[in-house]
Parts: structure tokens; sequence; C-alpha cells
């Protein structure tokens, strides 16, 4: 799924720059595949597959290897450009929002859902991770059953 709203478009396009200004300051190479890659997260709302992302990508290059896809998705994941969406399942999702979010996961049909949770985000962390260490951030994954499912029945 795509959103191509005016809104949506302008700040894809600063979100864009600013990938290539990362890349650039990093000496990542910026090539066209790597770009395109960027882009289809860029304007995903489903929190795609690898796999998902390569039969979108083969829309527009068609030559382009699965291989090539898992390659830049993991250096763009090194380089904190992309985020994988901790599931739990073997199939990792990938998204490039930057935002402070949290996510609901279906258990049933593996929908991924973006939540705010300011509370969450504010909260005091318990006593004992101070004598665990430091926590460098913090996300909420919340499983269960979506409406779809809960309806299907």
């Amino acid at each position: 799924m795509i959103d191509s709203s005016p809104a949506k478009t302008k700040r894809i396009n600063e979100r864009l720059a600013e990938f290539e200004s990362v890349c650039r300051q990093r000496g990542l190479r910026l090539t066209h595949q790597r770009r395109e890659l960027y882009l289809l997260l860029l304007h995903a709302v489903d929190h795609p597959s690898a796999e998902t992302l390569y039969e979108r990508l083969r829309l527009k290059l068609p030559t382009v290897s699965l291989d090539t896809v898992y390659r830049n998705l993991h250096t763009l994941e090194t380089h904190g450009l992309i985020t994988r969406v901790p599931t739990g399942k073997s199939q990792a999702r990938f998204e490039a929002r930057k935002t402070r979010h949290h996510h609901l996961i279906c258990s049933r049909c593996g929908e991924i859902s973006d939540i705010q949770w300011e509370s969450f985000d504010r909260s005091n962390l318990p006593d004992q991770v101070s004598s665990w260490g430091r926590v460098n951030d913090r996300q909420a994954i919340l499983t269960g059953i979506c409406h779809k499912c809960l309806n299907k029945n």
C-alpha cells in the first residue's frame, strides 16, 4: 500500500534529500536501486517484507535481484537509515519512518499498525533498568488480533 497525498509527497521529497545527504556523508554509494528501494519504503504504509519490496521494485527495475534487495536493506539498516520492525516471526518487515512510534501486530494475519503512545514514551523506567545498564531506545510491540480477523469468526 502507498500513500501519495500532496503533504506526504512533500515530506517524502524532504526525507529523500536527507537520505541522499546522509549517504554521501557516510561514503555510501547512492545507486539507483538503493534510492528506489528507500523511496518505496518512504511511500509504504504496510511495513513490507524484503520479498514484497522486491516485487514492488521489479515493477520499476525489472532486472533487480532479490539478493540486491537483501544486501541494500542490510546496508540501510546498519547505517540507521531504515528500521527492521521486530515482529517475532521469521520474515523481517521494514520501515523508513523516523518519528517515535510503536507497533500493533496481529498474530493471525500479521498486519502491523503504527501507534503513538506518549505516556509510555514519558514514563519512568523501572529501577532495575539502571542496575542493568543504559537504555538507548524504547519501543513497545503489542500483539493481539485485529478487528478484521476478529470479525471473520
